[in-house]
């Protein structure tokens, strides 16, 4: 990550004019229909894809904007506005830009921590997949513009991390807008063989003047005292006068992988109860309590995702209509099946999500102890798989490990902030220690128990 500080002058507009090699670029190939911009902080899509927003626009392709903070922690020292203030202010500001430059544009606000996207990785990329995943299906080309990865701004680099990852997914082309680069860069610090540029239109370029002068909070100050300064100075705003923007094709992201069938199949080798399922007093009040805070007596059509031996499954049999159970490992299968023999309407599978998904949905749907196992990416699919799954009235109960482990790519806090981060689910109950977290969702507006009882 680059230091600079905004308030500084930083290079010159000049300078970037100068040199030949920023219109010399390959142009920005304009064939799609859909357009999916990212934005870490409000204005950074105005900043970096304004001119882009208003050709797709002009061209009737499709536009979503997905806002990933509201950009509370721009003043952090201002003697005149709150976080909560400036969030307000700035969700506002977005609203108005976009509207300026697309009227029919979509804007998704995420709502995540200023300044903390690092902290909050795996519910980013799982957001912007489900953003992703509730987009009509595009008629041609889509692609997805996001910060540079390169700008040199953590959260920046952070919502291009996660981008990468969700586009991936879905197989889509990824192109970086570069913001703070021009502040604090010189023309030789530049990948310009990366480069496409999008040649503006005058229209395209006044328009995006007009949204540039919406975001009223960073162009100019909140008031004459100190810390209330402007964060877009004069020298800085008139990199995005010019009549181009620039984007930076950009590379799937390398992260940490799931941990695959075969790790486990060695793991169960070594001892036929690796964790300790069968005798220790920590799993069988854990279990206890997860089966306490299901939200229903009859749990329907069940999903098990990691059934392990089986002991899991077993207790949710009783209280299910059918039940399906997963696991990667062939070993957990055969003790799970052994355990359920005698049930009929338990299915143990063999199967490694999120490549090897069951079809059909489900009333409850189990996720324990298995989310830290799977990369960003895997577990962002995942979790949009979940969602599509889910019943109406159904229900999703999580548990996990809150401590790290080196091996496993993630940790359970993480799997949760995940997903607390999907649009359109209800927290119904949580359960929270030091070694675990125990949550369960439903679809919005969801109900707790004693709603479901008529107590309230």
């Amino acid at each position: 990550m680059v230091s600079f500080d905004h308030l500084a002058i930083g290079t010159a507009e000049a300078t970037w004019r100068a040199d030949e090699r920023i219109n010399a670029v390959q142009p920005f190939d304009t064939r799609i229909n859909q357009l999916i911009v990212a934005a870490a902080h409000p204005d950074d899509e105005t900043l970096g894809a304004g001119g882009l927003i208003r050709w797709a626009h002009e061209n009737n392709c499709d536009v979503t904007v997905v806002v990933a903070t509201d950009g509370e922690a721009s003043h952090p020292n201002s003697p005149s506005h709150t976080p909560a203030g400036l969030a307000t202010l700035r969700r506002r500001e977005v609203l108005n830009a976009v509207h300026v430059l697309n009227p029919t544009a979509h804007v998704h606000f995420l709502g995540l921590p200023d300044g903390e996207l690092r902290e909050n990785a795996v519910a980013l990329a799982a957001a912007f997949l489900s953003a992703l995943d509730g987009l009509p299906p595009a008629s041609g080309e889509s692609v997805i513009v996001a910060p540079w990865s390169g700008d040199g701004h953590r959260d920046h680099r952070v919502t291009a991390e996660c981008v990468a990852q969700v586009a991936g997914v879905r197989g889509i082309p990824h192109f970086g807008y570069p913001i703070w680069m021009w502040h604090w860069a010189q023309p030789d610090d530049v990948p310009w063989n990366a480069g496409r540029v999008l040649a503006l239109t005058p229209d395209q370029r006044a328009a995006k003047g007009r949204a540039l002068r919406e975001h009223v909070s960073q162009v100019h100050p909140l008031s004459d005292a100190p810390g209330d300064e402007a964060i877009l100075s004069a020298s800085m705003h008139a990199h995005f006068e010019r009549g181009t923007e620039l984007f930076f094709t950009e590379a799937p992201q390398n992260e940490g992988k799931t941990l695959p069938a075969d790790w486990f199949e060695r793991f169960y080798a070594r001892h036929a109860d690796p964790w300790g399922f069968e005798t220790r007093w920590y799993e069988e009040r854990k279990r206890a309590l997860l089966m306490a805070s299901l939200p229903v007596r009859n749990l329907g059509r069940v999903l098990e995702i990691g059934c392990s031996t089986g002991l899991i499954t077993a207790e949710l049999s009783e209280r299910a209509d059918e039940v399906l159970a997963l696991d990667a490992s062939a070993a957990a299968v055969d003790a799970a099946s052994s355990r359920l023999a005698k049930r009929p309407h338990v299915s143990v599978r063999q199967s490694a999500v999120p490549e090897q998904w069951p079809g059909g949905s489900f009333d409850t749907i189990i996720f324990s102890e298995v989310g830290y196992y799977l990369s960003h990416r895997d577990l962002a699919k995942t979790v949009a798989l979940i969602d599509t799954a889910m019943t109406g009235d159904g229900c999703l109960v999580a548990c996990h490990w809150r401590h790290p482990v080196d091996e496993y790519p993630l940790n359970g806090d993480e799997v949760h902030a995940a997903l607390r981060s999907v649009e359109g689910w209800d927290g119904i109950a949580i359960h929270e220690e030091r070694d675990f977290v125990i949550e369960v969702f439903g679809r919005r507006p969801a109900l707790s128990v004693a709603q479901r009882e008529g107590l309230r």
